[in-house]
Order: C-alpha cells, then sequence, then structure tokens
C-alpha cells in the first residue's frame, strides 16, 4: 500500500524481522549484562556526566552486553535479512511482495512531501530540543529524498564511528589485518639462528590482541609467546632481555577528553583494550600503562613456555636490524569495523583511525588521523563541507558532521562500485535486538521498526543522534540520519529518534 496511508509492513518485511528476531534470541542467553544503572545509563557513563558536565561522555545506553567473538555474531553475520540484499546490484527484498518491482528499480521511492509531512512533526518535538537536522537518501540512486538542515555540521557522538571505518575500509580493504610482532635484536657477532642478545614485543595498534586463556577469536598474546619461545629454545636462549615497542603510533596517548572509562590511552599496544577486570565492552576500569602492561603478561608467558625473561621490561623502538621471531594477526578489518559498530567500541575506534593515517604513511597520531580520514572519504566524492574529524570514536565534542555526509557515506558502502565498504553496513546494530540498539525500540510509537531498522548509535551530554538504513514498504533501501545537539532529557531524544526511524520503515510514503 502507497501513499501517506501505508503504514503496515509488507510480509517480506515482517519474515525478515522475524528471521533476525530467532537469530538474536539465540545469542541473547550468551550475552552477560552490561554495567547499567536504574536509569538504563552504564554506570560509569553517568558518574562521568555528572562530574564533568558539557564534555564528551560516549553515554551509549543501551548495549545490552558482552560482544560475541569477532565474526561469530549471528546477527551481524546474517545483516541481510533486514536490508534489502545488496549482492549484484539487487537493492530489493529477495522475496515477497513488491520483490521483483524493486529488484528492476521500479519499486517507488518516497517523495519528499510525504517524508516532510511524516517526519517534520517528530524532528519539531521538543525531545530533539532546538535545530535538529536530518537527510534521507534513496541507496539505490543516491538521491536524497528530504533534507532538514541537512547541510548542517553537527557534533556526530558515536555515529561518527560510521565516518572511521569507511575510510579505513577504503585504504586498506576488509581482507587487511593487524600484526603484533615479536622481533630479535641482534647482539655484538651475532650470526643468524644464534641466541638473541634482546628480543622486542612491537605493537602494530591492535585493541583486539587478547591476554585471556580464551582468545575468543582474537588475536592471542598467549599465543604469540608460545611461537617465539619455541623459535628462542630452538637457538639456545633460555633467557632473553626483553623490551616494547610502541612507536607505531605518534603524539601524546591521551585522548583530548582525558582519562576515561571508554576508552584506553591510543598506543599501539595494549592487551584486551587496557580493561582491569573481565568485560569486554561498554565502559570499564582502564590501565594508564597498557602496553607495559601487555609485555609483562608477554613476559610471563614466556616464562611459562620455558624463556626467563632476565632484567626490566622496558619501551625501545626496535632497530631495522631486528629480525622477526613469531607474529599473529587481528580479525580482518571487515570483522573489527563491524564490532566498532555494533558495540560502540571506541578503541577499535581510535586504532582504526591511526590504522588509516599508517596506510598513508602519514603520522598515526589525532591530527594525521583526522587528516588521511578526511583525504579518504575526500577520495570516494563524500560531501566533507564543515566536516572534522578529531578523533575516531566520537567522544570529542570537536567532531563535526553533516546529516548528508552521513546518509552519502551509508549509500556509497550500498552501491556495487563499493564492495569493499558492505561491513559498514553490516555491523550496524538490529533495532531491539544488537549491540546499541539492543535495548531500544520499547516505546510502542517505535516498536514497529524492532528487527527491521539498522543504525548506529550516538550519545554525549546533550547531543543524541542516529543514522543507519531501512527498508521502506515498497522496497527501497533508505540511508537516514538524524542529529540532535540541545537535548535536555536524552529518554525522550532516544526515543523520538528510534520513532523517526521506524515512520520511515513502515511508512509507504
Amino acid at each position: 500500500m502507497s501513499g501517506r496511508g501505508g503504514w503496515r509492513l509488507k510480509t517480506w518485511q515482517f519474515t525478515a524481522a522475524a528471521a533476525v528476531s530467532g537469530l538474536a534470541l539465540a545469542s541473547a542467553a550468551a550475552a552477560a549484562a552490561g554495567p547499567w544503572d536504574s536509569g538504563g545509563q552504564r554506570t560509569a557513563e553517568s558518574r562521568r556526566a555528572a562530574l564533568l558536565p558539557g564534555t564528551g561522555d560516549g553515554d551509549h545506553r543501551t548495549e545490552a552486553g558482552s560482544p560475541l567473538p569477532a565474526g561469530s555474531d549471528p546477527v551481524a553475520s546474517e545483516a541481510a535479512a533486514v536490508l534489502a540484499p545488496l549482492e549484484a546490484g539487487d537493492l530489493a527484498p529477495r522475496t515477497g511482495e513488491g520483490a521483483r518491482e524493486a529488484a528492476a528499480g521500479q519499486a517507488p521511492a518516497p517523495t519528499a512531501a510525504a517524508l516532510k509531512f511524516a517526519l517534520e512533526p517528530l524532528l519539531k518535538a521538543k525531545g530533539l530540543g532546538p535545530g535538529a537536522t536530518a537527510s534521507v537518501v534513496d541507496a539505490a540512486t543516491g538521491k536524497e529524498l528530504y533534507g532538514r538542515g541537512a547541510k548542517t555540521a553537527m557534533v556526530p557522538a558515536s555515529t561518527v564511528k560510521i565516518a572511521t571505518g569507511t575510510a579505513a575500509l577504503s585504504v586498506l580493504g576488509p581482507d587487511h589485518r593487524i600484526r603484533t610482532t615479536v622481533v630479535a635484536e641482534p647482539g655484538p657477532g651475532y650470526e643468524d639462528g644464534a641466541p638473541p642478545e634482546r628480543i622486542v614485543l612491537v605493537g602494530g595498534g591492535d585493541p583486539t590482541l587478547t591476554a585471556r586463556a580464551d582468545a575468543a577469536g582474537n588475536a592471542s598474546l598467549r599465543t604469540l609467546a608460545r611461537h617465539a619461545a619455541d623459535t628462542l629454545k630452538q637457538r639456545g636462549a633460555r633467557t632473553v632481555r626483553l623490551a616494547y615497542d610502541t612507536s607505531a603510533y605518534s603524539g601524546s596517548t591521551r585522548h583530548p577528553i582525558g582519562p576515561n572509562e571508554n576508552l584506553a590511552p591510543v598506543t599501539a599496544l595494549m592487551a584486551d583494550e587496557g580493561r582491569l577486570d573481565t568485560s569486554t565492552s561498554g565502559p570499564a576500569p582502564r590501565s594508564t600503562r597498557p602496553a607495559q602492561d601487555a609485555a609483562d603478561a608477554f613476559a610471563r608467558f614466556l616464562a611459562e613456555r620455558g624463556v626467563k625473561v632476565e632484567g626490566a621490561v622496558r619501551e625501545a623502538a626496535a632497530t631495522d636490524q631486528a629480525e622477526k621471531l613469531a607474529d599473529v594477526r587481528s580479525a580482518p578489518l571487515s570483522a573489527l569495523v563491524e564490532r566498532m559498530l555494533t558495540h560502540s567500541d571506541n578503541d577499535i575506534a581510535e586504532a582504526l583511525a591511526r590504522q588509516t593515517a599508517l596506510a598513508a604513511g602519514a603520522k598515526a597520531d589525532f591530527a594525521g588521523a583526522e587528516r588521511e580520514t578526511r583525504r579518504a572519504l575526500g577520495r570516494l566524492g563524500l560531501p566533507l563541507d564543515g566536516a572534522r574529524f578529531a578523533d575516531g570514536s566520537g567522544l570529542d565534542r570537536a567532531d563535526r558532521v553533516t546529516a548528508r555526509l552521513l546518509t552519502s557515506l551509508l549509500a556509497r558502502a550500498a552501491h556495487t562500485d563499493h564492495p569493499e565498504l558492505r561491513p559498514v553496513l553490516i555491523g550496524l546494530p538490529v533495532a531491539g535486538f544488537s549491540g546499541t540498539l539492543a535495548g531500544r525500540y520499547t516505546d510502542p510509537e517505535a516498536a514497529a521498526g524492532t528487527g527491521v531498522v539498522r543504525a548506529k548509535t550516538g550519545t554525549l551530554t546533550g547531543v543524541n543522534t542516529l543514522a543507519g538504513t531501512v527498508v521502506s514498504t515498497d522496497g527501497r533501501l533508505l540511508t537516514f540520519s538524524f542529529l540532535a545537539s540541545a537535548t535536555t532529557d536524552p529518554t525522550t531524544a532516544q526515543s523520538t529518534l528510534d520513532h523517526l526511524a521506524s515512520t520511515l520503515a513502515h511508512c509507504g510514503c
């Protein structure tokens, strides 16, 4: 049913939502409850918001639990169940009413007038405060169907992670893996195959490197120690000196908002994101020296394998004469991007921004990451007027994006010319089921979007944003973004944003 009265979901949409519901419910049993307070806000972020009003607090309120290992989340891996299939240019649902017409590009796109009628009352609602902006784009054509302040640069909060992931994928590709390496430094009179005088643990910038016994699909510091120890013992080395190298990154490790439970110091070497508890997502106590901690753990693992580390473990850059002993690699970049977006992982986001800088041969600091992120997006022909990428995570209030940039990023990821960007779409949380949308869409007015809307959340004190994709009842894949930067009631603001996305989902406009 088309027109303003077309509010019913089509059969294929219900089928898609049901498929995701089953997958999500199956995975939910394995997810641990997150550290929530009684109001639904994560407690660490609530404390920071109270202590530092007006600064970035990274409040992603509805992350319901710990992420599954990279690449194993059935909701993320089955994103096509709620998106129109994107393979081979097919932007339409595979089955159900309207599929054939949509596949042929004949499904009607919503009209600007109908979208304005449906969306503007919500955009002007008190919950979003004054000046909320919006953009809705038809993914099949790249045409903006509706815009409200769409060219106005706004604080994006964590929706900037869409830009971070897109930039990294565009320059490195979805199969890229981040290496953590152990090298041997030659001593005086050193010959190939002889015991080294010193070994160096060289960080490549993998924040998912783990020191835990269960690696859960991540690169393992224990595995790296086992391989290095085996090689050292083959060379007759039972005692070595150990250093660690963080020189892949430049500049300060301190994020502009300062010490924060939402991310560790930004360094090229860390294990388990510097977490001091057993969590895998959300805020947590963080080490102030994650590189040193990772190296100390590596020394212990070497000792368990029969190679004792002599003396203190200190920071020192590897030399050009160093010889590789062993390495481990992260999950593919595609999986890292998906995990970053699904769970709004700030440590992965900052790492990916620096990987983008490293790929360009630039300094991997905040300034270099910003510059190369912008250049990468510019090469994709995206509208960057007013944009700033002061960090990769969105915790910095100096970040700026327009609603049009976010919808353009998502539409570009859906385009058949850029299959390397597809993880940006796959990683978006599913409304009511996964990641930072797991606990949302409970309001009756937004419930129609459950299992159908996929979107990245963004929340700082006074800032609420949402950007993602939805398939209309007429079978058109739409990208949308809604940005509000003067909100006073985050619960109402989030509910209004959810209602906006749900309106697109069941609007036969």
